[in-house]
């Protein structure tokens, strides 16, 4: 649709000049010769924009402009005046207009203005929509996201807090992983109680060890005092082990020992300690590959596994990204004192496009960086990560010969390995995008290598 313009001038030569100039440039324009007349038509239709003189024969353009400011705040009024001077500038700005034009003026330059104008009220209208979707989206704790692998995550996710069972949380780095299991602590009856995590993959054997099981007095060189040890200090709450999978192999034997007994022996101790904990892990791994190369045992992968949880990479969470940049945005702004206000299309249609190998973390610090370098009131797409910007438009072919009719079922077949290759061949997140459960993913993954 074109965009509506409503041009109010008391001087018809003055609207019917501006009304052929404009709609040559493709602009629908309606006219009003006074401040009435304008009300009326405002009041009928919808403008995108409207351009007005400042002297009118009555109430001037800057009453006009201050009304129409607190009838429609997001519809930008640009003042037109012979008259021009900085007092009168400054009147019409604190009156609530857009812009400001002086007589006489080149046609070139309105149609500017306009465009401008209209890119401004394009903008508020976005950032609006999206502050409403980000208030009003689906989420779980601090998860954010109405994408379909979002909402089935929810559901499920609603299913488990109240649960006691172990829960193994899988995805790619950069998920939210751990938000899952705050969520899960913070929605289930353990909620007044400790939340504890550990990352396996951050400490030595011996260290990490001790940091569960806890200590006695000169146990090691270093034990100069007892420690109780994070099973201890979680009691009664949640314990986190996030990278489960960078676990090392010889503690893996006294981690499953521990939750079969529900207690733990302190180094150097010779009595157990019982506790009582809600164990919640989490990898970026997959396990059931790891068991095959006998880096994680069989035994502790079902102790941990009762309750699966994978989480969609955000490729596959479609305008989710859109949704979560918003988020990051706001709450970055907030922090700073920032007038960026939201994301231009370019930079929007960017996001979209690019794979987020990093996944969510990565999108919040591209929206960090991007809010750091431009210097407009929307993060343009030159604002982005060069690797973000040159990203092309991702397609899924079943096949590059478009000559070649082939049955549904090998377009399925090449697709489902077009997702597998996408996900790295981690089984449980192809499962995850392509709504399959994996039992099933597994059979037709027999089927083929059978067929």
């Amino acid at each position: 649709m074109k965009p509506q313009v409503l041009v109010v001038d008391d001087d018809r030569a003055t609207r019917d000049l501006l009304r052929l100039t404009l709609g040559t440039e493709g602009f629908d324009v309606a006219t009003a010769g006074d401040w009435a007349e304008a009300m009326e038509r405002f009041g009928a239709q919808d403008f995108d924009v409207v351009l007005t003189d400042l002297n009118l024969g009555g109430p001037n353009g800057i009453d006009l402009c201050r009304r129409l400011a607190d009838q429609r705040p997001d519809t930008p009024v640009i003042v037109i005046t012979a008259f021009g001077s900085l007092d009168t500038a400054i009147s019409a700005m604190r009156a609530g207009a857009y812009d400001f034009l002086t007589k006489p003026f080149e046609s070139e330059s309105v149609v500017v203005a306009l465009t401008r104008a209209l890119r401004h009220r394009e903008l508020t209208r976005e950032v609006r929509r999206l502050r409403v979707a980000t208030r009003e989206v689906a989420g779980f704790g601090g998860l954010l996201g109405s994408s379909p692998p979002m909402l089935r995550l929810y559901t499920l996710l609603d299913r488990v807090a109240a649960s006691e069972a172990s829960v193994l949380i899988q995805g790619e780095s950069g998920t939210g992983k751990e938000m899952v299991a705050r969520a899960l602590h913070d929605r289930g009856p353990r909620r007044e109680r400790p939340f504890v995590a550990i990352n396996c993959s951050a400490l030595p054997e011996q260290l990490l060890e001790s940091e569960l099981f806890g200590h006695t007095r000169g146990a090691f060189t270093d034990a100069k005092e007892a420690r109780a040890g994070l099973f201890a200090e979680a009691n009664g709450g949640t314990l986190f082990f996030d990278e489960v999978g960078d676990l090392p192999l010889g503690l893996q034997p006294k981690l499953l020992r521990a939750l079969e007994q529900r207690s733990v022996r302190p180094l150097g101790g010779k009595s157990e300690v019982p506790f009582d904990v809600r164990v919640v892990t989490a990898t970026h791994r997959d396990l059931e590959q790891a068991i095959q190369e006998g880096t994680f045992r069989e035994d502790l992968y079902y102790r941990l596994n009762v309750i699966n949880v994978v989480l969609p990479p955000l490729r596959a969470r479609g305008n989710d990204v859109l949704i979560l940049a918003q988020h990051f945005l706001e709450r970055l702004t907030g922090a700073r004192g920032s007038k960026v206000a939201g994301i231009s299309r370019g930079a929007a249609d960017k996001l979209l496009r690019y794979p987020w190998p990093g996944n969510v973390r990565e999108l919040r610090n591209c929206i960090e960086r991007a809010l750091a370098l431009t210097a407009f009131d929307k993060i343009a797409a030159e604002d982005l990560p060069e690797k973000v910007r040159a990203q092309k438009a991702a397609r899924v072919v079943a096949h590059e010969d478009s000559s070649e009719l082939v049955p549904l079922e090998e377009v399925e077949r090449r697709y489902i390995f077009q997702v597998l290759a996408a996900c790295k061949g981690n089984r449980s997140q192809a499962a995850q995008i392509l709504g399959l459960n994996r039992k099933t993913l597994y059979r037709k993954l027999q089927d083929y290598e059978g067929g």
